[in-house]
């Protein structure tokens, strides 16, 4: 059984993450991308919002002994095996997990446009995700 607060908290998290993502993305691409606070605050939140899925992902993972993680590309795969996400969702995570390394590892060679991008079609894949884990609830 999953512990019910450990969810909680990370989804109350992701419900303000996701909060100031939407406003960030309220900005034309062009005054998103003048101002660094902006930019950075986006990359921000979306690294956060991303570790706090792989959290969830982890812990509800150990908690009902589904197996072992042993990368975080572990997640969705072992989720979607048991039947807790569909393979387009499990697929788009993939994709947010390799934009996290990115974030995290490379973010040198981060493409601001992408962010843009990312803010504009889809925060809904966001949501989406956090909807799988608030069934645990």
């Amino acid at each position: 059984m999953v512990q019910a607060e450990i969810i909680r908290r990370r989804l109350d998290a992701l419900t303000e993450h996701l909060s100031v993502l939407e406003r960030l993305a309220t900005y034309s691409e062009t005054t998103f991308l003048e101002e660094p606070e902006r930019y950075g605050a986006a990359e921000r939140f979306l690294q956060l919002s991303l570790e706090a899925f792989l959290d969830l992902g982890n812990h509800v993972i150990a908690d009902l002994g589904l197996g072992p993680v042993d990368k975080s590309r572990d997640i969705p795969a072992i989720l979607q095996q048991q039947g807790y996400l569909d393979a387009e969702l499990a697929e788009t995570w993939l994709r947010m997990i390799g934009f996290r390394n990115i974030l995290v590892h490379a973010y040198l060679d981060l493409d601001r446009h992408q962010v843009y991008e990312i803010l504009q079609h889809h925060l809904d894949d966001l949501r989406a995700l956090q909807a799988v884990f608030a069934e645990f609830l």
